[in-house]
C-alpha cells in the first residue's frame, strides 16, 4: 500500500500547525530510525574489528547467522502486529549484515583461517565450520546486500499488510533463506554443506511461491524447486566421488583424496552441472527468468544478487580447493558455457518487456561473465601460468561483488517502480523521471554500472577480464590462442548489447510521457530509509569503480591463499593506477577518469548554458496536433533491429491485426500488434523432457483400472517376484 507524502497544513490555526509539526517529526523518526541504527552499527562493528583483531572473524560470522534466524522467528507474530516484521525482523537482518561484514572483512584482510566443530548432526559426524579469506569475501558480498535490504524492506512490505498472504511466512522464510546462505559459506563438510544448501533452496521456494494465487507463480515456484533439487543431486554425487576416494566427509579429507584424472573430471562435471544449475548458466537457466519476477522485489534482489553468488562460491571452493589438480579441459568447458550464457542472456533480456524478467536474464549474462573469468583462470593455472591465472580469478571475484551490488540496486529500484506505478510492463510506463527523480537517478547509476561504463564498478571487472584474455599469447596451444580471442569478442558484444538494453530500459521507463493512468499518478518513494538502501548500493558502485586498487589487493591475497600465486611482479603503480600485468601494457586510473568527466561536464555546462531567457514550447508535432504517448518509441520497436539480426536465437510469434470495415477502400479503424518471443533453449532442452515425463505418467496411469481383482493380481505377482528375488 502506497504511503501518501507528508504535506503540512496551511490553515492559519495554531492547532493545525502543531499537528503538522508533530506529524513531520513522527515521519522523520519512522523513516530514519533504522538508517541511524544501522549507521551506528557500522561504526561500532568497524571499531570492534580494529580492537579485537583476527580472533573476531568466526564469532562475528556465527552471530550473523544467529541474528538471521532470530529475524525469521521474531516475525512469526507479524500477522497480528505488522511492526514486528517492519521494525524488528528487518532491523535484525540489518545487524546480521553488519556482523557478517565484520567477520568477512576480518577474514579477508587478515587472511585468517578458523575452524569449529559443533556437536550436532550425525553421531559419527559433527558439523564442521571453516572461515577463510574465500568464505569471508563471499560473506561480505551477502552482508553488503543484506544491509540494503534491511533499509529498503520495511516500507516495501507495507503493501502486503492488508493482503491475503501471511506476513509471518514472509518473515520466517526470509530469515531461514539468509541463514542458509550464510551457513553454506561456513560449512566445512559435505553433510553440513548440503543441509545448509537445502535450507537455502527450500526457504527460497516458499518466497517464490509467496503470492501463490496466480497459476504462473505456482508454475515458476515448481520449476525452481524441481531444478534446485536436481542440482542438489548432482552436487551430492560430486561430493560422493571425493568421499569415495577420501577418508571422510570433511573438506580437509576430500582435499587430500588421491583422485585419478578421469575421476577428477567426472567430479568436476558433476559439480559444474550442480552449481551451474543454481547459478543459472546456459542451458541450465530455465528456472531463473521464471522465479525472479514473481518473488517480492527485495527477495528478487537477494536471489539474483546474493544466492547466485553462493553457487559461484560452491563452484570455486569445489574446483580450486577440493577436486585437486586443475585440467585445461575444465577451463575450456567453463569458458564456453560462460560465453554462451553472457551472449544469450543479454539477447533474451533485450526481448523482454517485463522489467523484473529483463533483469533476471541479465543475471544469466553476468553469471556468464563470471564463469568466463573462472574458465580463463583454470586455463592459465593448468598450463603453468599461475600469475596470469590470478588476474582472471581476481576479475571473476571482482565481477561477483560488482554484480551483487548493481543487480540488487536494479531489483530494488524495480520494486520501487512497480510499487509506485503498479505496472510491470515497460510499454505501460514512461515519464517517471518527473515523478520519481531520486529513484531515476539511482536507477541510472545501476544502468551505467551493469553496462560496464566508467567510472563505475562494472567497467573495472570486465576490463580485468579483457586483460586476462589478452595474455593468451602465453599459452602453447594454437587452438586456445585462436579460441580465447573469440570469447573476448563475445564479451565485447555482450557489453555493447547490455548498454543498448539499458538505454531501452531507462528511456522507456523514465523518459517521454506516461503510457498508462497508473504511471501518470506515480510518486516518489516516501521512505527515506528505502532510498538510503538503494543509495547505499549506488554509492558502493561508484566507490569500487573509482578506487579499485585496494580491493584488487585484498583479492590478490585471497588468490594467494587459494592457489599460491598472486599478480605478476611487474604489476602495480600505486593505489591510484590499476595495472594488472605491467604499467607499460595497460593501466587504468579511475579517479582521473572521474575527474575528467567532472571537468568536461562543468565546462560543457558553462559554455552551453543559455545566457538569455529561454522560451519553452511544445515540440514540433509535424502538423498532426498535440503529441500523445502512442507516438512514442516503444520497447518493442527499440529492440526490433536486434531481433531481426539475431532471429535464429529466438522463437518469435509476430502478428498484425487490422480492423478494417472496408478493406478495399483502405479504411482501417484500428491496428493491433502482437509479439511474443520465446526461449529457444526451453524448446530444445526442456520441452522434450516435459513431454516425455507427461507421456510416461499417462502410461503408468493406465494400470489404475478401478477393478479390485486387477489390484489383487498386482499384489499376488509382486509377492511372487519378491519371494523369488529374496530366495
Amino acid at each position: 500500500m502506497n504511503q501518501e507524502p507528508f504535506t503540512p497544513s496551511v490553515h492559519p490555526g495554531r492547532g493545525r500547525i502543531v499537528q503538522s509539526i508533530g506529524a513531520a517529526a513522527s515521519y522523520l523518526r519512522a523513516h530514519l530510525s533504522i538508517a541511524i541504527g544501522l549507521g551506528l552499527g557500522i561504526a561500532l562493528t568497524a571499531g570492534y574489528v580494529v580492537i579485537a583483531g583476527t580472533q573476531s572473524a568466526l564469532p562475528f560470522s556465527l552471530l550473523a547467522v544467529g541474528l538471521s534466524l532470530a529475524s525469521g522467528f521474531a516475525g512469526l507474530g507479524a500477522d497480528r502486529n505488522p511492526r514486528l516484521l517492519r521494525q524488528v525482523s528487518f532491523a535484525l537482518l540489518g545487524f546480521s549484515g553488519l556482523m557478517g561484514l565484520g567477520g568477512g572483512l576480518t577474514a579477508l584482510i587478515a587472511t585468517v583461517s578458523q575452524d569449529l566443530a559443533l556437536p550436532l548432526g550425525l553421531p559419527f559426524l559433527a558439523w564442521h565450520l571453516h572461515l577463510d579469506a574465500l568464505s569471508g569475501f563471499f560473506l561480505c558480498v551477502v552482508s553488503v546486500v543484506l544491509v540494503a535490504i534491511a533499509l529498503f524492506g520495511p516500507h516495501y512490505v507495507r503493501e502486503y499488510e492488508h493482503g491475503r498472504h501471511p506476513l509471518s511466512v514472509l518473515a520466517l522464510a526470509t530469515g531461514l533463506f539468509v541463514a542458509g546462505m550464510q551457513l553454506v559459506l561456513l560449512a566445512a563438510d559435505a553433510f553440513f554443506f548440503m543441509i545448509a544448501w537445502e535450507l537455502m533452496s527450500v526457504a527460497s521456494y516458499f518466497l517464490v511461491a509467496y503470492t501463490h494465487e496466480k497459476a504462473e507463480n505456482r508454475r515458476a515456484a515448481f520449476i525452481y524447486l524441481l531444478m534446485a533439487e536436481i542440482g542438489a543431486l548432482f552436487i551430492i554425487l560430486a561430493y560422493g566421488v571425493l568421499v569415495g576416494f577420501g577418508d571422510g566427509f570433511t573438506f580437509a579429507q576430500m582435499k587430500a583424496a588421491p583422485l585419478t584424472p578421469l575421476w577428477a573430471s567426472i567430479a568436476f562435471t558433476l559439480g559444474l552441472i550442480g552449481f551451474g544449475m543454481k547459478a543459472g548458466i546456459v542451458p541450465l537457466h530455465a528456472w531463473l527468468p521464471e522465479a525472479h519476477p514473481v518473488a517480492p522485489s527485495h527477495i528478487s534482489a537477494l536471489m539474483s544478487g546474493v544466492m547466485l553468488k553462493v553457487a559461484v562460491y560452491g563452484f570455486i571452493r569445489f574446483t580450486f580447493d577440493l577436486v585437486g589438480e586443475l585440467q585445461w579441459e575444465w577451463g575450456l568447458a567453463a569458458l564456453v558455457l560462460g560465453s554462451a550464457s553472457a551472449v544469450l542472456g543479454v539477447l533474451y533480456a533485450l526481448m523482454q518487456h517485463n522489467l523484473k524478467r529483463l533483469l533476471a536474464y541479465h543475471s544469466v549474462e553476468n553469471i556468464g561473465i563470471i564463469f568466463m573469468g573462472l574458465g580463463l583462470a583454470i586455463l592459465f593455472y593448468s598450463n603453468g601460468h599461475p600469475t596470469l591465472g590470478a588476474i582472471a580469478l581476481i576479475a571473476a571475484l571482482y565481477h561477483t561483488l560488482n554484480h551483487a551490488l548493481f543487480k540488487s540496486l536494479l531489483f530494488l529500484g524495480a520494486g520501487a517502480i512497480l510499487q509506485q506505478s503498479h505496472e510491470s510492463d515497460l510499454e505501460r510506463m514512461g515519464g517517471l523521471i518527473h515523478r520519481m527523480p531520486i529513484t531515476a537517478g539511482l536507477f541510472l547509476i545501476g544502468c551505467l554500472s551493469i553496462s560496464a561504463l566508467p567510472p563505475f564498478n562494472g567497467f573495472v571487472s570486465e576490463w580485468l577480464t579483457y586483460q586476462a584474455a589478452l595474455q593468451v599469447s602465453a599459452l602453447e596451444s594454437g587452438v586456445l590462442r585462436s579460441f580465447i580471442p573469440v570469447t573476448a569478442a563475445m564479451l565485447a558484444l555482450t557489453g555493447g548489447l547490455a548498454a543498448a538494453c539499458f538505454v531501452k530500459v531507462f528511456g522507456v521507463v523514465f523518459l517521454g510521457q506516461p503510457r498508462s493512468h497508473h504511471a501518470g499518478r506515480a510518486r516518489e518513494v516516501q521512505s527515506t530509509a528505502s532510498l538510503l538502501g538503494i543509495g547505499w548500493l549506488a554509492g558502493l558502485c561508484l566507490v569500487f569503480g573509482v578506487l579499485p586498487t585496494p580491493l584488487v589487493g585484498l583479492l590478490e591475497n585471497l588468490a594467494i591463499e587459494l592457489t599460491g600465486a598472486g599478480l605478476p611482479k611487474t604489476a602495480g603503480r600505486g593505489w591510484l593506477w590499476l595495472s594488472p600485468v605491467a604499467p607499460e601494457q595497460a593501466s587504468y586510473a579511475a579517479l582521473w577518469v572521474l575527474l575528467a568527466i567532472g571537468i568536461a561536464w562543468m565546462l560543457t555546462y558553462r559554455w552551453l548554458r543559455p545566457r538569455a531567457s529561454v522560451r519553452r514550447a511544445y515540440p514540433w508535432d509535424c502538423g498532426f496536433g498535440e503529441l500523445t504517448p502512442r507516438m512514442e518509441y516503444t520497447a518493442s520497436a527499440f529492440a526490433m533491429p536486434l531481433r531481426r539480426i539475431f532471429a535464429d536465437a529466438f522463437v518469435v510469434n509476430e502478428a498484425v491485426e487490422k480492423n478494417a470495415p472496408d478493406p478495399e477502400a483502405g479504411n482501417v479503424r484500428r491496428i493491433r500488434y502482437r509479439l511474443h518471443v520465446s526461449d529457444r533453449l526451453w524448446l530444445i532442452f526442456y520441452a522434450p523432457v516435459a513431454r516425455a515425463v507427461t507421456g510416461a505418467v499417462r502410461q503408468v496411469g493406465r494400470i489404475q483400472t478401478g477393478n479390485i481383482r486387477v489390484y489383487l493380481g498386482y499384489s499376488f505377482f509382486t509377492l511372487i517376484l519378491l519371494l523369488w528375488v529374496i530366495s
